[in-house]
């Protein structure tokens, strides 16, 4: 019986063996047509995405004007833009327009989503037509803006009627960079809106329960409870706004192009933003190892900027952590 038990037990040990070597290829045709299914995108993304990338930063250490054959130049072209007093200009310019646009428009646009997760009539209307000027095209709405802005435009008409004296708001450093900054604010405000809109629908009711009994107004609530509880949602739209910011380009080429280099950006290129310096000496002086070499400093500035803006945002975020835990803790002692 000994000997029948162990030829019986040998031949199913040798199958488990094969069952065991044939599973992992049995699982790897499994997992195939997904991975081919979704194969299209990351095709899409290698050249699109991937090349690109790459292809400009070999560029930015050509020398080439999009024709002829490339010259191996190194860190050349970095060192003549630190040496470039239109870049550093164009930099100067492109913060004062990010930071005149962007803590308006987000302050703006927690007071709408406030506004909005309140008791409001025709809440939804409103989150429809706060939205509808991110999908408008900028360039019609450059154009519109432009007639606003224009010496004889609504915006001076309006200053007129109130007994205000005229602004060169195309022509002045200042009313150039204000003027950029109000389309910015318009486009973008809605989006954010409806940004902190979701964050604020996502805080627990019995926050505010517990702000109410304690005799929190609107404002302290707003500031107090609200803010210190969106900071996850903050982060995200500092940062999505410095980005955009950032690469300023569409209101400035449309208001402010000419085929004078000296003259694109407006009176004294005020309105030259990095991202249009760029398209001017890749697109329109033929320098596309120059402009490749503006696009990664400006990627370093804005990986910069996240950085530090992730870090002041999230360096209290455990205080905030700990004041949400005894808010709560409030509200089920007062219930």
């Amino acid at each position: 019986m000994a000997t029948v038990t162990g030829t019986a037990e040998t031949p199913v040990a040798g199958k488990g063996k094969r069952a065991d070597t044939g599973a992992p290829r049995g699982r790897r045709r499994r997992h195939l047509p997904p991975y081919l299914a979704i194969s299209p995108y990351y095709l899409l993304f290698a050249i699109f995405g991937a090349f690109p990338v790459g292809f400009s930063l070999y560029l930015s250490f050509q020398d080439w004007d999009g024709i002829g054959e490339k010259r191996f130049v190194g860190f050349q072209q970095y060192e003549w833009l630190l040496r470039d007093s239109v870049f550093w200009h164009s930099i100067l310019n492109t913060f004062q327009i990010w930071f005149m646009s962007t803590v308006p428009m987000l302050f703006l646009a927690l007071i709408i989503a406030f506004l909005l997760n309140s008791q409001v009539r025709y809440a939804s209307a409103l989150r429809v037509a706060y939205f509808i000027p991110n999908v408008t095209s900028m360039v019609a709405m450059t154009v519109v803006f432009g007639s606003v802005f224009a010496q004889a435009g609504l915006a001076n008409s309006a200053l007129r009627a109130i007994g205000v004296n005229e602004i060169d708001w195309l022509s002045s450093s200042l009313g150039i960079k204000s003027a950029i900054s109000v389309m910015i604010i318009w486009r973008w405000v809605g989006y954010n809106a409806l940004i902190f809109l979701a964050g604020l629908q996502a805080i627990p009711t019995e926050i505010f329960e517990a702000a109410k009994v304690d005799g929190a107004n609107s404002r302290q609530t707003l500031f107090r409870v609200v803010v210190p509880q969106l900071r996850p949602v903050i982060l995200f739209a500092v940062i999505t706004s410095t980005i955009n910011g950032l690469q300023i380009f569409t209101e400035s080429q449309v208001l402010f192009y000419s085929d004078d280099p000296g003259t694109t950006g407006g009176p004294g290129q005020e309105g030259m933003t990095i991202v249009l310096y760029l398209w001017q000496q890749a697109f329109n002086d033929h320098q596309f190892g120059y402009g490749a070499a503006i696009g990664w400093l400006l990627f370093a500035l804005i990986a910069l900027f996240a950085i530090i803006n992730w870090r002041l945002v999230s360096g209290s975020e455990r205080d905030d952590r700990r004041g949400f835990a005894a808010l709560r803790k409030g509200a089920r002692n007062g219930r």
